[in-house]
């Protein structure tokens, strides 16, 4: 959620941090700061809503100094105004975190009888007070900050410079992601690799529990028990040059044309296009022996992992259980031996994900995770992981790292499937032919782009939009719902098209648009059955088909746009595609912040 900056070096540090926290807009945030040692004392900039303002402020009030701490603030404990924005600072500290103190309220209450009076209601002031409170009984700043992370329960990422130390910048990490880039002269410190990525590309990340020291030669490491350790620098492979947005308006609109190439990009790693064989990497788990799997994740991810699930059960006849991380981790499941786990997110930070692959891994499980980031803790922390080749992804709401989950599911489906001989070699050579078209019809999808505006010129009138599909098809009826809701804020559900007639019929008038996801194939009747009965009572059917559905639904329908036709195993990857437009479409007509819609964060790293 928040994003961390620091910096310590030779050059004026304000700029480098603005330009820092740009790179971390993605991420979701209400009010932003930047806090610097000017001549040795602390001073900051605070501004509620966007960087621009915090820019504003800047230039009316610019900062001096070479050292420098900044964040943007999605706002937990209290209101996100500037009084609440980072850094929260006292005459000898400033403090930027992301996380939650969990203990914040008792530690208040102590450090209050002590004479401390807070400005703020947010937990993170707690900590700001805990570090002055032991600098002022005589602790030098290194100490008084190991001590202090003593005294805090949560998950937090932590960054803090000390007045009258223009040379030292601290920073630690329990249960949300830090990295610490190295320089010439000069070190760095941010919430990922992606914020550093035009200043360095030498990155060590701190492990759980991880606390460091920095100066302008270097760091100096320590583990939660507070020994000294030492932590691998590696060449991280993100691009300072890859997070333009080119010619388009908006970065959700750019990502949306990146459907192609990703997923091209995403299945050359794994299909082999001369022998038609899927090559998967070395898993935790062997497929064929593996007597169950759970799969789980959040968000967008989920419904990815679910997708999954209709494929591996059907291609594979592995039984499958799917849950939302944040319901896995309180359920508390029975899980077979020797079972097997598979984790999606786009981050590899998400903190209920995260949660899940420790409680999957206590339990005995062997977990997989699919993520878009080869340096992220789920990445570090798993058996195993299978990449994703989306690329940065800037719009909080996820579109091209979404397919580029679908088509990693789709390869993992066939090799388990091929692993467990379910499928023939004439059956894996059928499926990786019909995901290596895949690309070229997602460009296809992509040139309906005139029609699926037109879609969205209807959709933006109404208050409420319904979105059905069947089988494999039902998750991407939840991801176009979740997307309408994301950046349009229209109220909008995805339902199973045979579960119309047991509830949501009742919601059906003509004010509804029904957006129905309908492919040819063995469900197609049963799904056409199902609107026309919507049809009946009044609703607007709006339906995306292939040629041999136009003509069937046609007859009812009051829009049909007909899309390739294609496998069955395609057909959740490519109709996801234009359901991520059309609510791209009308966010742009309701004048809604298309990549940073309000309340949402990309990377969810607290609870």
């Amino acid at each position: 959620m928040c994003g961390i900056v620091g910096v310590i070096g030779k050059a004026d540090a304000a700029p480098l941090l603005l330009e820092a926290l740009r790179r971390l807009e993605y991420r979701g945030y209400d009010s932003a700061g930047i806090a610097t040692l000017v001549n040795g004392h602390i001073d900051r900039r605070r501004a509620e809503g966007k960087l621009a303002n915090l820019a504003a402020v800047l230039d009316r009030k610019p900062l001096d100094g070479t050292i420098g701490i900044g964040h943007t603030r999605w706002a937990t404990h209290g209101a996100p105004t500037e009084s609440n924005a980072h850094p929260h600072s006292t005459s000898q500290v400033s403090v930027v975190h992301n996380g939650i103190i969990e203990n914040h309220a008792e530690l208040r209450a102590e450090l209050e009888a002590k004479g401390a009076v807070f400005e703020t209601e947010t937990d993170t002031e707690t900590f700001v007070r805990l570090v002055d409170h032991l600098l002022s009984g005589g602790l030098p700043p290194r100490e008084a900050f190991a001590a202090a992370l003593k005294r805090v329960n949560g998950a937090f990422a932590l960054a803090a410079i000390f007045s009258g130390h223009p040379k030292l910048l601290m920073c630690a990490r329990q249960g949300a992601p830090l990295a610490i880039g190295f320089g010439e002269g000069e070190m760095f410190v941010g919430s990922d690799a992606l914020a550093l990525a035009p200043l360095t590309r030498r990155i060590a990340y701190l492990e759980e529990g991880d606390w460091a020291a920095l100066d302008v030669e270097g760091a100096q490491f320590f583990d939660a028990r507070h020994r000294p350790v030492e932590r691998e620098v590696v060449v991280t492979a993100v691009s300072g040059a890859a997070t333009g947005k080119g010619n388009y308006r908006h970065f959700m609109e750019k990502e949306l044309h990146e459907h192609p190439a990703v997923l091209g990009d995403t299945l050359r790693q794994y299909l082999d296009p001369k022998t038609l064989e899927v090559r998967l990497p070395r898993l935790p788990f062997d497929p064929a022996r593996v007597p169950r799997l759970t799969i789980s994740a959040c968000g967008s991810a989920f419904l990815a992992g679910s997708v999954g699930r209709y494929w591996i059960e059907q291609l594979a006849r592995l039984p499958v259980d799917a849950d939302v991380a944040s319901e896995l981790r309180y359920r508390n499941p029975p899980l077979m031996e020797e079972g097997g786990a598979i984790l999606v997110s786009q981050s590899g930070e998400t903190a209920d994900t995260m949660a899940a692959l420790r409680l999957l891994k206590e339990g005995g499980q062997k977990v997989l995770s699919v993520v878009n980031v080869p340096e992220s803790s789920m990445a570090r922390e798993s058996d195993g992981a299978v990449l994703t080749a989306a690329g940065p992804e800037i719009g909080v709401a996820s579109t091209k790292a979404f397919t580029a989950q679908l088509a990693v599911m789709a390869c993992l489906a066939i090799g388990f499937g091929r692993a467990r001989r379910e499928l023939s070699t004439l059956d894996e050579g059928r499926l990786t032919q019909a995901l290596l078209e895949v690309p070229g019809n997602a460009a296809l999808v992509l040139e309906k782009n005139e029609q699926i505006h037109e879609l969205a010129a209807e959709v933006a009138k109404a208050r409420d939009v319904l979105f059905l599909g069947r089988g494999s098809l039902y998750p991407i009826a939840l991801e176009g719902a979740l997307k309408l809701k994301e950046i349009s804020y229209i109220h909008a559900e995805g339902y199973a098209a045979g579960e119309m007639k047991h509830g949501p019929i009742a919601l059906i008038d003509s004010s509804v648009p029904v957006i129905a996801l309908c492919p040819s194939g063995p469900l197609f009747e049963k799904t056409a059955s199902n609107l026309q009965e919507a049809a009946a009572r009044g609703g607007r059917i709006m339906a995306l088909t292939d040629a041999d559905g136009v003509e069937r639904l046609s007859r009812f329908a009051e829009r049909v746009i007909e899309l390739p036709k294609v496998s069955e195993i395609s057909a959740p990857i490519l109709y996801a595609i234009p359901v991520q437009l059309l609510a791209y479409h009308v966010a742009v007509l309701k004048g809604t912040d298309v990549d940073q819609p309000r309340n949402l964060a990309k990377s969810v790293t607290v609870e």
